[in-house]
């Protein structure tokens, strides 16, 4: 065994009870957990895009994302004092925020000494992983707090449990019968026998966690919110690393040994929990 793999499946055996249990206890833990989450990987994003600690787009970038997180997670944590404005209409706090960010931040962008193409291209690329995270991590909030009957910590275990077999299942079925490329601009070692591998190991954990956690859900509706949830999951992947690519870069960070950064190990949560959300929404 390389020391690498190793060191991959030490950091995995420690952080996965830990995530799960959080998952489990809800609440505070929860918000402050994937509230690390989002500002580690929205920092990784802003230092691959070449933005420094010391200059204050960076920390009105983080604020927007919190501030976005917050007005959708605060409330359900039994927090007063928000209004009702933000309580019941927290999508529209939401984008009201973000808004006011791309306004904001599209005045201070016209200030600066680049060429203008550059400039503009800059900041559609700023907004871009903004909304890409401040968007997705409270969406992943929302279904640990319980949607559709469902138990918060159920639903995450779900979501984890069909994203990390169908991974496994995609990178053993890619390596013994991958042939065809699934994305070789984006990820040339992905492919189409890969992507399948990853949707069977996923609907398997449906068929297991029907039979464990949601019987009263339906065998029909936990198959297809596992595979749902693994195309989301795995395209997702691939969003992201097309963005690595257009930075050129491996991996997000370093800061998880052996695994990358945030944002490498949590690309398919956060495309995948939306389809979740949606899809136990409409069938309640």
């Amino acid at each position: 065994m390389s020391r690498n793999l190793a060191l991959r499946i030490l950091v995995a055996a420690l952080f996965i009870p830990a995530i799960l249990w959080i998952g489990y206890a809800g609440g505070w833990w929860l918000y402050a957990m994937l509230l690390v989450f989002l500002t580690v990987g929205l920092g990784e994003y802003l230092i691959r895009e070449g933005y420094r600690l010391d200059r204050p787009v960076f920390w009105l970038t983080e604020a927007t994302a919190v501030a976005v997180y917050s007005v959708v997670a605060l409330p359900r944590l039994g927090v007063e004092g928000l209004g009702e404005f933000v309580i019941y209409r927290w999508h529209v706090a939401a984008a009201e925020l973000l808004a006011a960010f791309f306004l904001v931040s599209g005045m201070l962008f016209t200030l600066g000494r680049r060429p203008p193409a550059e400039l503009f291209t800059r900041h559609c690329r700023l907004c871009w992983g903004l909304a890409y995270l401040s968007i997705t991590w409270p969406i992943v909030f929302l279904v640990g707090s319980g949607v559709a009957g469902q138990h918060g910590g159920d639903s995450l275990l779900f979501l984890f449990g069909l994203l990390w077999v169908g991974d496994t299942a995609a990178m053993a079925v890619g390596k013994g019968l991958g042939r065809h490329k699934l994305s070789p601009a984006v990820s040339p070692n992905k492919t189409v026998e890969g992507f399948i591998g990853g949707i069977a190991g996923a609907a398997a954990i449906g068929v297991v966690m029907y039979f464990w956690k949601f019987e009263g859900l339906g065998l029909g509706h936990a198959l297809a919110a596992a595979v749902g949830a693994s195309v989301c999951g795995q395209l997702g992947d691939l969003v992201e690393s097309m963005w690595k690519r257009s930075v050129g870069v491996k991996d997000s960070s370093a800061i998880i040994p052996g695994h990358g950064g945030v944002l490498d190990r949590f690309d398919s949560l956060l495309f995948a929990a939306p389809f979740l959300l949606l899809y136990f929404t409409l069938i309640r």
